[in-house]
Order: C-alpha cells, then structure tokens, then sequence
C-alpha cells in the first residue's frame, strides 16, 4: 500500500520540471532552424559574389573622385539587391605602367575579378587590355587614344572605353582661335615619357591648319615626379618661350595638378597671364578647377576651360549630394567636394556592369557574356546617353566653355558637335555663330562676355607680344632709294620722311591701340629687310616693299596701298613727216572714201550720158569726163552744166560729203602740223632683245632677277641705276635704250619727264606696295584693314596727289598732244545718206529705161518687113540713138537690152525722134534734146 501511495503522489518539483522540458527542446529547436537558415543564406550569397578590380590612383584628386564614385555605385547595387553581390578591389600601383599590368594580373589571379575598371591614361589601359585578351576579362578603361589605332577593336577585344577621343575637343579649340583671329599658338603640356599627347598635337594641328592658324612652338615641361626643382625648370622653359616666339596664345593640352599650379604662378610673375595675352585649358586640365586652391585660381584668371558636359537632372543631384557627404567626410585636406566628369563615368561604369549581370540572368556569368551585355548598352548614365560603337562611346560629347573669373568660373557656352559654339543646347538648325567651317567675326564667337587677363578695355587680346613703351615695335626702313618720294632720311634726321612713311602714320592714328615704335635705317637690299624680319631681327619692315609670292613665305604683308608692276620706259622721237599729208584720215577711211567717189562718179555717168553732150562720145572721153566733173567737184570748182534732175540731187549730197571730208581732213592735218609729234623707238621690250640693247633697272635685285630670268635679258644688257636722276643722262649718253621701273616710280618719272619719255602699254603686274611683319602677327590685319578703309575714303588718293603731283610742263590732261587720225566711224552716217541718195536715183532712171526697152522690142520684134527691116507700127521713123563720132551713125535693131548699151542705142517711146535724112548740121541739135524724164 505504501508503495501504490508513494507512486500517486507527485511533488511540485516533479510538475515544473515537466513544463520547462518541452519548452526548453523547442528553444533549441528555433535556434538550430535559425543558424541553419542563416547558414543557408550565406552560403547562397556566397556563391552570388561578383568580384570586381579597380585600378586608380588614390593619391590623385581624380583617383580619390573615382574611389568614391565606385563604392558608391556598389554600395547602391548592393542594397537593393537580393540576390547577388559586388566586391571592390582597388589597386594603385602609382604612375608605373609595368606596375599597373602587374597589379591587373594579379587582380585576376588571386581575387578573381570578372572585370577590371580604371585606368585614366591610354598607355595604362592599352597594357591592361593586353592582360584582358590573355584571360578574356573585359576592361573598362576611362582613357581613350586622341587618334584611334585601326583595328582597335580586333586587337583589343575586350577593351571597352568609357570615353571619346580628343577630335571634338580640338575643333572647338581651333574655332576660338579662329573667331579670335589668332594666327599662332603655343602648345604646352608635361611630358609622361611616353608620347602621350602625340595623337591630341596631331588633332590640334590639323584642326588649326583648317581654320588658316598654326601651331608656332611646343613647350613641353618635365614631368612633376621626376624634377627636383619644378619651378626653376618651368621658369627656364618660358623665358625660352619669351625668347623665341611672339605668340601669346597658350593651350595647355594636358598636365597634373601640381605642375599646373607651377606653371601659372611662374607665367603670373613673368608677365605670360597679362594684356593680351590668352590661355585655354583642355578637359583634363579643366578638371582640376574644382581642386585648386583660390590662390592658384586667382592666377589662372581670364583663362578659357573646355568642360565635357553633364545634364544636372534629379538623378545627378541625388548623387552629388551623396557624394559630397562621403567625400567630405573621406577626405578633409580637399576644399572642393563635387564630383567631376570622371567621378560620373566611375558610377556609370558600375551601373553598365550591374546591368550586364541582371540581363544575363544566370548564377554564374562568364566574361564572353558580361562583355556582350556591355557592348550591348543602352541607356542613359550620369553622363548621359550610353552605347558604344567600335568599342568606345558612339556619341561625341557636349562641352562648355567655362571662363574663371576671380576665385571661381562661369560657363559661357556649349560646343556642340556639328554645329558650333551655342548659347543652348538645342539651337535653330543654321543658326550656329561659329564652327571650322564658318568664317567668325574678329568681335568673337562666344555668347557670354569673356574676362580676359589684363584690362583690354573690351576688346579681344591680340594673342601676341604688343609693343610697349618699354619694348616699341622695332620697324627698318630703307635708308636710300631710287626715288626719294618714297621714302628718305634728311640728312641730320633721324626720323624718316615719305609717301610711304606717310601711309604708315596714318594707318596708325587710326589703330585702336598705341602702337609704340622705333625706326632703324638699313642700307642693302630688300631681301635683306625681309630676312631681318623673317629672323626676328626686326619686327616690321615699311617702305616701298613690293609684295612677291617668295617673300610672303617669310614674312605677313598687309594689303597694297599702291598698285605695283613693271612698265618699260622710253624715250620719245620725232615722227617722219614726209607723209604726213595722208595721216588725218587713217588707211579705211581713205579706202572707203575712193570708193563712194567712184560709186558717185559712176552714178552721175549714168544719169547723164544719154542727155548731157559732155558726157557722151568715146568711152575714154566720157570716164574722163566724169572723173574730172567729180574731182572738180573736191574743190567746188565744176563748171559743167548738169540737165538731169536726178543728177544735181546725187551732186548735192556728193558736195555735202566733200564739204565735211574737206573741212575735216584740213582741220586734222592743221592740228598734226601744228603740234610735234612723239612716238617711242619700240613699244615691245622683244625688239631690244633683238636689237642687243641695253637697259637700265634700280638696284632692287628682284627687278634685275625678273628681267633675267623672265624677260631673257642678257645679264650684261642691264645696267643697273642708283637715282632717279641719272636715268636722263643714261638716255642722252645712249647708254641704256629703255628703262624698266615699277609703275609707283613710272608715275614720279613721267610727272617729271613727260615731254621726253613715254611708257609702253604693256605692264607686268606684282603684288603691289606693302608693310611687312613677323608671320603670325595680328598686327598686320589690323594694317589690312585701315588700308582698305584709307582707300576707300579716299586718303591714299590725297596723299598720291601731295606726293606725285606733275611738274608743270607736264599736265595730267594732254599727256603727249599727239593728235589722232579720223576714222570711219566718225563718217559712216554722211557716207550712207551720200549712196542711199545716189542709188535711190539710179533705180529711178533705171527702172522706167529697162520697161520701155523691153515694150520697144517686142514691138520691132511684131512690125518684120519681108525683107527683114523693122518699122514702126505707125509707119513713120526710127528713134534716133546716140552719137558716138563724128559722124551719123544709123544703128540697126538691139536684140537685147545690154546689146543697146553695148551700142550705146538707148530706145525710149519718149525719146525725141527724127529723120533718116537729117543731116550733120542737125545733129548739134538733135544731140541737146533732153530725155524726157517721169
């Protein structure tokens, strides 16, 4: 019993243990579930890792841009998703390119990356690529050749370029110097010791040569981590630069932040940032701005940056916020904490990988998938519109021009590609204001003000070294010449006087800025002036220089301010005047004249040979009758009697002509007595080749080159004149036959000689006169221009008229008074009404003859006799003819009209008839019968 009571009594103890045990068992339960679970899922997410190299340079301010840039970009990635996972692995291996393939081979070795991002230098990233054909790993690089290798995609197949060449970049840089009229520029980046900018200087280069500039001197500095003096180094290179070239237009293509920080600073103290003066900044070096502190950014004031272009849209804004938190909070020794271009391109490039791995969709993806999916990009990034072509970024890039101004920039414009500077983003097709292949105003091209260094008082720098009061433009000028109007020194001045020094001094009252300067004389030839110039001797050269095709390879002329060429000069002879008689009508118009007074001769032989008693009998006393009626007539002297109507109508008009002939020819012959005239011995310089003369030239040796080499003169059938004044002698001594001068000094000659000498009508044309100075320098458009305006005003005119004015024996207006003879043209109207007249009255008498003849005939032709004589139908006489003789002659029946005139039988129904029987005594009578005219 004790035992059953014992076995049904339970004690509290016993209760609370059998509670707390099941409890506890389901504890442990959960905790196992929930360690097996996590174990699970990190195991999962373990075998989702993407890992991912990096290769930048942490030290540099971009470096540190991209760092922060990709771990944002992963960190984001990251968050959201469920699935997968990216690993960063950075490495910097410093500015060794063989470090950088290192450190990418063991990136793929050791951490197994699918893909390798960075490299901000074409030489880091070709290296790379090379690693990723070997271990078919696509590369991301943000570099990108200025000039693309061919077959870059066949070599590199893996490389893919987060960025676009420089081409873009340098059209806009040489359309600001066009737009500027900057001629010549000076190219300054730091040399990497691999030829990094040779493709960008190739781009530049050619891009200025389209828009008529080009690239005068190269100034290439050390680079920062190999000099032990940087600043003596850049101080040496431009005091160089100052020596060797007057151009002050500066492009800085590429640098590192602390040698751009140098180079400003010295340029500053040596006076290159200043009036002027002009520098433009590539991109990357643009980039630096958001860096630098405010005392290097007051030192590059006026500078000109070129910026690739990124839309500020929400999505940009949430990233810089973002980024300037982490950055500022990473790194507090920067002043500046927004993100760049490159800091964009960072996340986009995570952004292109991340998207790459969702679209293939797989647990495992292979690098030959991932770099397909890259290719296959499309959408817009940070930076914009991303797809590529040819295995970089298919779209050329916006940039803006940025101007710093103070301690900070501004932006004035975009660049767009195609198209040109814009003020928006999206202009009117045709409306762009500057591009290569638009002409620019000089006013410029940019939409915004520039701030330029110096005070330029608004107006553009002249991109070259102006002169100054402490350093005046120093200009040579000839110190003799052949003629001195032109220009001269006076003995005891030291200032020279002339037309042309005169024309200088003009073109410089009208300059819109002093222009200090200094004259050197030089006594040589002009070559050698030019030369002086050409080797920066001397700044300019003024005088009577003319403009030749050899010498505009050294030297910038302006335009011409006096016309140019060679004339030949010879002296004038007197005319032979033994004929002179025949001179006052010219060869037609004595041709034409012999034959209208034979026309008219014969004319009134016609009208009256059958009336007129003078002109009838034998043939030759009737021409010779007619020639002396007209001949007489020459000098209204006739005094035959005329019983023709029509006759005395053709002499009326015969007698007009005669009138104005004669007073004509007697007035021009007068006029050739009267004045003396002057011919030239020959007018073609060939016939002093022929004739072996010699001729004289000025000591200009191009003049004596020309006429050598051109003309085929023989080099000892020159003769070579120092002064105007010893060409006449050199005429009277018959040392020279002609002398050949350019056309400025053929005017001063012959305004001094025009009633000895004359000049040819045949003119060699040159250049002209012009001011010479150093190639590239603006300074000589500016001239071109007040030239231009100088001529159209007038003022060049004026001052031809102080200096060359003609002597007063020579008067502008009747150069030689050689006296013209007449031509037909001024007697072609008098010689038509004259024949119209005659022939009128011909066709008057002619007409009405040849109808009665023919009525005649047909008569004669009906009234036969059978003995074969003819009679009229009246029965009575036959006409009475014509007398030729001196005796009765009874003529027999013409058969045709001309046989009558051959017969000189003349039939008319009008005419008088009389007897067969009327004897000699009648014939007197009979002859004076006039034909009875209509």
């Amino acid at each position: 019993m004790f035992t059953r009571k014992n076995s049904r009594v339970t004690s509290p103890l016993m209760t609370v243990n059998k509670v707390r045990k099941p409890c506890f068992l389901l504890s442990v339960l959960i905790s196992i579930l929930v360690i097996f679970s996590n174990g699970v899922e990190a195991e999962i997410r373990t075998n989702k890792v993407t890992n991912i190299g990096a290769i930048i340079d942490v030290n540099s301010r971009i470096g540190k841009e991209e760092k922060t840039a990709l771990e944002m970009a992963v960190q984001d990635f990251n968050d959201i998703s469920t699935n997968h996972e990216l690993s960063l692995h950075f490495r910097h291996p410093g500015g060794d390119p063989l470090q950088v393939a290192y450190a990418a081979e063991e990136l793929i070795k050791e951490k197994k990356v699918k893909v390798i991002i960075g490299m901000d230098n074409w030489e880091e990233a070709a290296l790379v690529a090379n690693i990723g054909n070997q271990y078919q790993i696509p590369i991301l690089s943000f570099a990108t050749p200025a000039i693309t290798p061919p077959l870059t995609t066949v070599r590199w197949p893996f490389l893919i370029r987060m960025a676009s060449d420089g081409s873009e970049q340098m059209r806009c840089i040489a359309a600001l110097a066009q737009c500027h009229n900057w001629r010549k520029v000076v190219v300054i980046y730091e040399d990497n010791a691999y030829g990094g900018e040779s493709g960008n200087l190739a781009l530049l280069s050619e891009a200025l040569q389209e828009v008529g500039s080009e690239i005068d001197y190269r100034l290439v500095l050390p680079p920062f981590s190999l000099s032990t003096d940087p600043e003596d180094d850049v101080q040496h290179e431009l005091i160089k630069l100052q020596k060797d070239t007057e151009s002050r237009v500066f492009i800085v293509l590429q640098s590192s932040s602390p040698m751009l920080t140098c180079l400003f600073r010295e340029a500053k103290n040596m006076g290159l940032v200043g009036r002027d003066t002009a520098w433009i900044v590539s991109n990357s070096v643009t980039s630096f701005l958001d860096s630098m502190n405010n005392s290097v950014i007051s030192a590059m004031g006026g500078t000109l940056g070129i910026q690739t272009y990124y839309s500020s849209s929400s999505s940009y804004q949430r990233f810089e916020a973002q980024f300037r938190k982490i950055f500022r909070a990473e790194y507090l020794d920067e002043d500046n904490f927004l993100p760049g271009i490159q800091a964009l391109r960072a996340y986009d490039s995570i952004g292109m990988v991340t998207r790459a791995i969702e679209k293939s969709g797989s647990d495992s993806t292979s690098p030959k998938m991932l770099l397909n999916s890259v290719w296959g990009s499309d959408f817009t990034g940070l930076t914009g519109e991303i797809h590529f072509k040819d295995g970089m970024l298919s779209q050329a890039p916006i940039l803006r021009i940025v101007n710093v101004v103070g301690k900070k920039y501004k932006e004035l414009d975009f660049w767009l590609p195609n198209f040109g500077f814009s003020k928006t983003l999206h202009p009117e097709e045709g409306k762009e204001r500057c591009s290569n292949s638009n002409v620019c105003t000089n006013t410029g091209c940019l939409a915004g003000p520039v701030i330029w260094p110096g005070d330029l008082n608004g107006r553009n720098p002249k991109g070259w070294a102006m002169p100054s009061s402490a350093k005046p433009l120093r200009i040579v000028v000839p110190k003799r010449t052949s003629f001195d109007k032109f220009v001269t020194f006076q003995t005891g001045e030291a200032l020279p006087e002339g037309f042309c020094i005169d024309v200088f001094n003009e073109v410089v009252e009208r300059l819109n800025y002093s222009l200090p300067h200094e004259f050197f004389e030089h006594d040589g030839l002009y070559d050698d002036m030019i030369e002086g110039v050409y080797n920066k001797t001397y700044d300019a050269a003024i005088g009577d220089i003319t403009i030749l095709a050899e010498r505009t390879k050294y030297v910038e002329f302006t335009q011409p301010y006096a016309e140019s060429g060679l004339s030949m000069i010879v002296p004038l002879e007197n005319e032979d005047s033994t004929w002179i008689f025949t001179k006052p009508f010219n060869l037609e118009m004595w041709i034409v004249s012999g034959a209208i007074f034979i026309y008219t001769m014969l004319i009134v032989w016609f009208l009256e040979h059958q009336s007129n008693p003078d002109f009838r009998g034998p043939w030759k006393f009737q021409i010779e009758n007619a020639l002396w009626f007209l001949s007489s007539s020459l000098f209204f002297s006739h005094s035959e009697k005329l019983y023709s109507n029509f006759t005395r109508i053709v002499v009326v008009a015969w007698l007009c002509v005669v009138f104005i002939l004669t007073a004509s020819y007697t007035a021009n012959l007068t006029s050739m007595l009267t004045v003396q005239r002057m011919e030239p011995k020959f007018s073609e310089y060939k016939n002093y080749q022929i004739n072996h003369l010699t001729v004289g030239c000025d000591d200009d040796s191009f003049v004596q080159n020309y006429l050598e080499k051109v003309l085929g003169f023989q080099t000892e059938k020159i003769k070579i004149i120092d002064h105007e004044n010893d060409y006449p002698t050199e005429f009277e001594r018959n040392n020279i036959a002609a002398a050949f001068l350019e056309l400025p000094y053929e005017k001063v000659f012959l305004n001094k000689y025009c009633e000895r000498y004359t000049s040819t009508e045949g003119t060699f044309r040159f250049g002209g006169f012009g001011f010479a100075f150093q190639k590239g320098s603006p300074i000589a458009s500016d001239f071109s221009r007040v030239i231009l305006r100088l001529s159209e005003k007038g003022t060049l005119t004026t001052l031809e008229e102080r200096w060359f004015a003609p002597s007063p024996e020579c008067s502008a207006t009747v150069p030689h008074n050689n006296v013209e003879s007449l031509s037909l043209r001024s007697f072609k109207g008098i010689y038509i009404v004259s024949a119209t007249i005659s022939t009128i009255c011909f066709l008057l008498v002619l007409i009405p003859l040849v109808r009665n003849s023919r009525n005649h005939q047909e008569a004669n032709e009906g009234n036969v006799t059978p003995s074969g004589k003819s009679v009229s139908s009246k029965g009575g006489g036959i006409s009475k003819y014509s007398y030729n003789g001196d005796k009765t002659r009874i003529p027999r029946r013409a058969s045709t009209f001309a046989q009558a005139l051959d017969t000189d039988v003349w039939v008319s129904s009008r005419w008088e008839r009389v007897s067969n029987s009327d004897n000699l005594e009648n014939h007197e009578d009979s002859s004076q019968a006039e034909i009875e005219m209509p």
